[in-house]
């Protein structure tokens, strides 16, 4: 097993049609091969609390997913409520639309109502970079930065693409010392997570953590 993959990873189930036995087998698989968080709908924080006790698994939730067009207010609610249930991450997807129309002001309040809303969590920002240009992309992530962002974030992996490593480049730019950068969104194998990582991701979503680190 590759414990030092495992430790860059969010293992991560999304999909609508998810049970709660589905989210059960999650938690035990990430505290099998010590991933480093597990990522689920903020639904399942109760139950993701539940099933881990007391073991040192970071829980993410995520907020305005996966489309981002939520009113700020019902995302700020949403992460807030997850955080109040044991949440200690929450990534939530900017309004795109927004970004696509160049308000960029908006996409700041936006994310800005969220990090008030979870002050203490970890903020990662989801900037769907297969429907942004590469403008966009930078105008959307500095503004997802001013707000208070801890890391920016390629893909939902519901939009048209997943992460690139083109993406994961620039962000890691734009970020500089100063957030981390998630890459997500069709990682499934393993040297395409390393080369995410090598190209400047600190951490890795994915639905095939166990495959990754297994390899």
């Amino acid at each position: 097993m590759d414990l030092e993959l495992a430790r860059y990873i969010d293992h991560t189930l999304l999909k609508p049609e998810a049970t709660e036995a589905d989210i059960r087998r999650l938690v035990r698989e990430a505290l099998e091969h010590y991933f480093y968080a597990v990522c689920v709908n903020p639904r399942f924080i109760p139950l993701v609390m539940e099933e881990k006790g007391d073991a040192p698994l970071k829980v993410a939730a995520v907020v305005g997913f996966p489309l981002g067009a939520n009113a700020s207010s019902v995302k700020a609610a949403e992460a807030a409520l997850a955080v109040a249930q044991g949440a200690d991450e929450i990534d939530m997807v900017i309004p795109v639309g927004a970004a696509k129309a160049g308000d960029f002001e908006a996409v700041y309040e936006d994310v800005r109502a969220v990090r008030e809303a979870a002050p203490k969590a970890r903020l990662k920002v989801i900037l769907e970079t297969g429907l942004l240009s590469e403008e966009e992309i930078k105008c959307a992530a500095q503004a997802a930065l001013r707000s208070g962002a801890d890391c920016l974030k390629t893909s939902t992996g519901f939009g048209p693409r997943g992460a690139s490593l083109e993406d994961v480049r620039l962000l890691r730019a734009i970020a500089g010392e100063k957030a981390g950068v998630k890459a997500s969104g069709g990682i499934r194998d393993r040297s395409t997570a390393w080369a995410m990582i090598e190209a400047g991701a600190t951490r890795i979503g994915t639905s095939s953590g166990v495959k990754l680190v297994s390899e």
